[in-house]
């Protein structure tokens, strides 16, 4: 059993001006509607991304309905509820979403937001080779601000392919555009150790730590720590690792992978 990636991408829900989110109640709404139509249906679109965060996708699909009652070819609202019936996930909706994610491209083809999560639905239903397609469009869109999240997702698809190569080349590019991806320099830890650069490994997994600060690790970054100090002879470090593992996820698959490995001669702990 190997524990090694995520072998998902993120959706990022995209910001309007929640601001105007207040101003949706039925006699301001119509209002908006009357005097402004474009703003209405992002004021409509923002309300459904925060219904799906707060997982009211009911809510959402209603006020999604509206937006796209107003305007049918606006690209945010159908890329939301793309993102909206791939959260339901049901056979049916599934099969929708693809149709609102295509309809939100056409609509405006060089928005790089939109081709980011149509990745993730993509990835998601594994057709693989066309979500590698549009996020190397979206992480070569200079200008987009998430960018280096669409690197990061590439590097996940292709790790979820076992393309090591193309994944590490995805996770420099994104630290190359944000140098504190905190999800490319874990994966370039792992992708160092198992590639037997350890010294590498180390000083990136230090990194990591570093940007992380206070934050509690979680059992696949003590796992990896552990693995890392063993290999580089740091025996107390690694019992350290091994220790809050232990005591922080007993029952975690890498604490069950580590009894079974914990007697191995092997260099590397996969």
């Amino acid at each position: 059993m190997t524990i090694l990636y995520r072998n998902t991408i993120t959706i990022s829900l995209f910001c309007l001006v929640v601001g105007w989110i207040q101003g949706c109640q039925n006699s301001t709404s119509n209002t908006l509607v009357q005097q402004d139509p474009e703003r209405a249906v992002k004021v409509r679109t923002q309300l459904a991304a925060e219904y799906i965060r707060s997982g009211d996708l009911d809510a959402a699909k209603r006020t999604l309905d509206q937006a796209l009652h107003y305007n049918a070819k606006d690209a945010g609202a159908n890329m939301m509820m793309g993102i909206l019936l791939q959260q339901e996930a049901s056979p049916n909706s599934l099969q929708q979403a693809d149709h609102f994610f295509k309809r939100a491209l056409k609509a405006e083809p060089k928005n790089a937001q939109v081709r980011n999560n149509y990745a993730s639905y993509l990835h998601q239903m594994q057709r693989n080779d066309e979500a590698i397609k549009q996020l190397k469009i979206a992480g070569a869109t200079l200008g987009y601000d998430q960018r280096y999240r669409a690197l990061e997702n590439l590097g996940q698809v292709y790790l979820s392919l076992g393309n090591i190569d193309e994944a590490e080349k995805s996770f420099q590019q994104a630290l190359s555009v944000h140098r504190d991806s905190l999800t490319s320099v874990l994966e370039l830890s792992e992708i160092y150790y198992l590639q037997r650069k350890f010294s590498a490994a180390d000083q990136s997994y230090g990194h990591y730590l570093r940007m992380q600060g206070q934050t509690p690790a979680s059992a696949r970054v003590l796992w990896l720590g552990a693995r890392i100090a063993r290999a580089n002879g740091d025996l107390v470090g690694m019992q350290a690792q091994l220790t809050q593992l232990q005591s922080l996820y007993p029952k975690s698959q890498e604490y069950q992978h580590y009894l079974q490995l914990q007697h191995s001669t092997e260099a590397v702990w996969k």
